[in-house]
């Protein structure tokens, strides 16, 4: 993992919490859950599962509130309520991460989209992208094993046909920073909901705001 690499070869972005904030709905999609079942749910609860693969999630919500649905039927409430906000809504982009997006396409440098998020909500976010592109997108129910698992991050160097190692990951929590890290890319954790911590192979700043294609080389060449 600690290989030096001197080229930055692709960057690969987080959706939820890290290309738009998303994480509040996703929060009132498990709160109205509760509530349409008379369960009991925290905040603390909603924290715990920024970042995890929805099915883990779903499990998780089934055996907090005691619910007779499966994990999928579970996920599919949750996405049609985020669905159903971003439509009423919009999409809340973070800050800077547009035009990091953009400064990577003018560069030549690819990108992909990582995320545990469906298709079915993936696709709603990315057509509503007023400006840059991806060349991969990878979804949460298309990997065989989701964050904190590599799989997603080391399917998605696969398709831009980069080393992960040669890749800059931005994440927002910690269980995509793990997934990142475990699949050999430097990290660059941008906090939203919950704290994250710096390391060997992971980046801590603010926001995204100002950050260059520059930016990404140097802390891939620094590393």
């Amino acid at each position: 993992m600690g290989q030096s690499v001197s080229t930055l070869e692709a960057v690969l972005f987080d959706m939820d919490g890290t290309l738009c904030d998303t994480e509040p709905a996703w929060m009132a999609a498990e709160w109205a859950i509760a509530h349409r079942y008379g369960a009991e749910w925290t905040q603390e609860d909603s924290l715990s599962l920024v970042g995890f693969d929805l099915r883990d999630s779903g499990a998780y919500i089934k055996r907090r509130m005691g619910l007779d649905l499966t994990p999928d039927e579970i996920v599919y409430e949750m996405i049609a309520g985020v669905v159903a906000w971003v439509g009423s809504s919009g999409v809340d982009w973070r800050p800077g991460a547009l035009d990091l997006v953009v400064g990577c396409n003018e560069a030549g440098l690819p990108t992909a989209l990582v995320t545990m998020s469906y298709r079915a909500l993936t696709d709603v976010i990315v057509d509503a992208m007023p400006r840059g592109r991806f060349e991969a997108v990878v979804v949460g129910d298309e990997v065989r094993r989701g964050k904190p698992s590599p799989d997603a991050y080391l399917d998605a160097a696969a398709a831009l046909g980069v080393k992960p190692e040669a890749c800059v990951a931005i994440e927002d929590s910690p269980t995509g920073v793990a997934a990142a890290e475990a699949a050999g890319c430097l990290v660059l954790a941008v906090p939203n909901q919950v704290a994250l911590t710096p390391g060997d192979s992971v980046r801590l700043h603010d926001t995204l705001e100002g950050l260059t294609v520059q930016t990404l080389r140097r802390l891939l060449d620094e590393r």
